[in-house]
């Protein structure tokens, strides 16, 4: 009795181990939930699923979503390889439920293909209901008078579903923004045209076309604060003016250093001739005595000569003292 008895429980606990497994690595539970909300979701299906390396919850959950929400017909293994592709299944489903609320055309081809691109396509859906507004930098340009002008725009998009895969962001639209408003504020002939009609910038910038190419479409274009910034063009004219002084001054300077070096010069031809002319005096008596030698000469001539010479050294001590008495 005791033999049979312990059988019984043996046999007992491995069917409640099996079941234990068998739950663990089926999940029952979920299925029955498919099973309850009518969607085709079979034993084996989740069984395979383990296999693939699939959590069958992020499966069946999403399908389970799309078939109460009535969109086109989806099947395990679309949703298998958008999830064997690293995509988000979940995400995926619940932007096509709100595309089909909201009227969109979305298929799921086009949103498995948006999530893969690494965009959020339920984020891109939501933006198509509802636009979202974003902010330019501080814009800074000249107008023709010197003056500067500081604008910020403030921008409505309504992204493009069908341009998502491919299209540019919304960094693109803030540069080409960005390009238009300086564009007509450099082209204005005074800083007051655009204090005065700052919807003519908007104006210029959405005539333009600038969401051509991008993932979104450009509802308006508003100036949001316009300012005066710097005198740019007395800046610089200052700055101009600082500059040509300063090379004034250097060409001066160079002048200055030119006469000195010419000074300098002829102070030393100066002195050359001046050695010049004392080398020439030393000759004078060797060649006065060598006429007394050889008689071209007489002794009352050399009298002469130095009578001569006294009188002149005289005459010039006399005129230097006159400029001396003059200064």
């Amino acid at each position: 009795m005791d033999g049979i008895l312990g059988l019984v429980g043996l046999g007992l606990g491995g069917f409640f181990f099996l079941l234990i497994v068998f739950t663990q690595f089926i999940p029952v539970f979920l299925w029955l939930e498919a099973k309850a909300c009518g969607t085709k979701v079979g034993l084996l299906d989740l069984f395979l699923m383990r296999f693939k390396g699939v959590p069958p919850a992020s499966i069946v959950r999403p399908l389970i979503m799309g078939y109460k929400a009535n969109i086109e017909q989806i099947t395990i293994d679309q949703l298998e390889a958008h999830y064997l592709a690293r995509g988000n299944v979940q995400l995926v489903i619940e932007a096509l439920v709100s595309a089909d609320k909201a009227q969109l055309d979305l298929d799921f081809r086009t949103a498995t293909a948006i999530d893969l691109a690494g965009r959020n396509v339920l984020e891109a859906v939501q933006m198509c209901v509802t636009p979202k507004v974003i902010n330019t930098e501080l814009v800074e340009n000249m107008a023709k008078d010197g003056i500067q002008v500081v604008a910020k725009a403030r921008i409505t998009v309504k992204a493009n579903i069908h341009k998502l895969i491919g299209g540019a962001g919304v960094e693109t639209i803030l540069a080409r923004v960005g390009e238009g408003i300086c564009t007509r504020i450099g082209s204005c002939e005074n800083h007051k045209e655009v204090l005065e009609n700052p919807d003519s910038i908007s104006k210029e910038v959405e005539r333009r076309n600038l969401d051509e190419n991008t993932a979104f479409e450009i509802l308006s274009i508003d100036i949001a604060d316009v300012n005066v910034g710097k005198n740019i063009g007395a800046h610089l004219r200052a700055e101009q003016a600082e500059t040509d002084k300063l090379i004034a001054e250097a060409k001066a300077a160079q002048r200055m250093a030119n006469a000195r070096a010419a000074k300098e010069e002829m102070k030393a031809k100066e002195q050359e001739m001046r050695a010049l002319l004392v080398e020439a005096e030393a000759q004078l008596p060797l060649a006065l005595a060598q006429a007394l030698k050889e008689g071209k000469i007489g002794a009352l001539d050399f009298y002469k000569l130095q009578n001569l010479e006294s009188d002149t050294n005289m005459r010039n001590a006399i005129a230097d003292g006159n400029d001396a008495n003059e200064i």
